[in-house]
């Protein structure tokens, strides 16, 4: 009889790293729309992810770093390899015991070059021809569940395997098999890919399947500019003390998204709001229905945000640019931005539902 046993690559039970310190999520100067695709992500995951596309250095990586420290921290079975707070009985992966542990949110990063079975996880054949024992090597996607993957310069990595990262969290599950063995895990996670769009796009196809897209640009206010320095030097000079200014806005957001997280499912999304998200993803042409879950999920996320249990009109226009931006048809001969022709066309909705009353 086959055993099953899930270990790290070097034979121990998979643990999750030991925390660093993270420049604090409500220190990062400017950039609102990455900030807020981002908490909406965390209210509400099933809008789907984040795409950032933007210019070097303007902080991606560090505002996606510094989300798992706003988060409250999840429970789990202590040295779970996929971060499960419960397994079923007979679970052949489950520890032996069932004591739990708090740990921060995983917040996982995939490198460029990762092989397909170093995101997936592997299965050591050899072990269950000669042993009888199903030795399954956790990948990244194991340390991801129940947390953030993020993805730097998505555009450089090969279609196939963001193909299956999407696929994966859209399911939820990531199944390995080889040579008649399977394995099946758990594997929700928000995916979250960054990157310079002068290094090309990803395909429209894969594109369309991110939930929203946030486009980030430097910031040319030269106040916010010296801020910004101030703020990194203080963060280099003192990470300790720098930490611990910013806690009370980190307490604070972090109460905030857990109050958003328990009221979201109970936001009500109107006709009339529903009606002008339909609406404006017809006037742009949008293929497919996820434009309009889209609008909803975020806009709803968006309500429970700032506390109210009723989407509205201006929730819908403060999401409607990154939630439809990467779902337009390109045109090689348009020469207006993506987020000015959805801004164009839902002011045109507004109006024309304006005189329909």
């Amino acid at each position: 009889m086959t055993k099953l046993i899930a270990t790290s690559p070097n034979g121990k039970l998979a643990t999750s790293p030991a925390p660093t310190l993270s420049y604090p999520f409500t220190a990062i100067v400017g950039q609102e729309e990455m900030r807020l695709c981002l908490l909406l992500n965390v209210i509400d995951p099933r809008i789907g992810g984040v795409m950032i596309m933007g210019h070097r250095g303007t902080g991606k990586s560090t505002a996606v770093r510094a989300l798992a420290d706003v988060l409250p921290k999840i429970s789990r079975i202590a040295g779970d390899p996929f971060n499960r707070e419960f397994v079923e009985e007979g679970d052949p992966f489950a520890p032996s015991h069932r004591k739990h542990e708090r740990i921060p949110v995983p917040v996982v990063d995939l490198p460029l070059g990762a092989t397909e079975d170093r995101v997936c996880g592997t299965i050591d054949i050899e072990a269950a021809l000669t042993q009888g024992v199903k030795r399954f090597e956790p990948g990244l996607l194991a340390r991801a569940n129940r947390g953030f993957l993020y993805i730097d310069e998505v555009n450089l990595l090969d279609d196939h395997l963001v193909d299956l990262l999407l696929d994966v969290a859209a399911s939820g599950w990531n199944v390995v098999e080889r040579e008649g063995i399977s394995v099946r895990h758990p594997a929700r996670f928000v995916l979250v890919g960054s990157g310079n769009p002068e290094e090309g796009e990803l395909r429209p196809q894969l594109l369309d399947r991110f939930g929203l897209h946030a486009r980030i640009t430097t910031i040319t206010d030269i106040a916010q500019r010296m801020e910004i320095v101030r703020r990194r030097r203080a963060f280099d000079a003192d990470p300790v003390a720098f930490l611990a200014a910013w806690e009370p806005q980190q307490r604070a957001l972090r109460r905030r998204i857990v109050a958003a997280q328990r009221r979201v499912a109970q936001v009500e999304m109107p006709d009339d709001v529903l009606l002008r998200a339909a609406r404006l993803c017809m006037q742009l042409g949008v293929d497919g229905h996820r434009g309009e879950l889209t609008l909803a999920r975020a806009a709803c996320a968006l309500a429970a945000f700032e506390g109210r249990g009723r989407a509205t009109i201006e929730d819908l226009k403060r999401v409607a640019v990154p939630a439809l931006r990467h779902r337009l048809r390109r045109d090689p001969l348009e020469t207006t931005d993506a987020g000015e022709r959805v801004a164009q066309a839902l002011e045109k909705v507004l109006a024309t539902s304006a005189e329909e009353r």
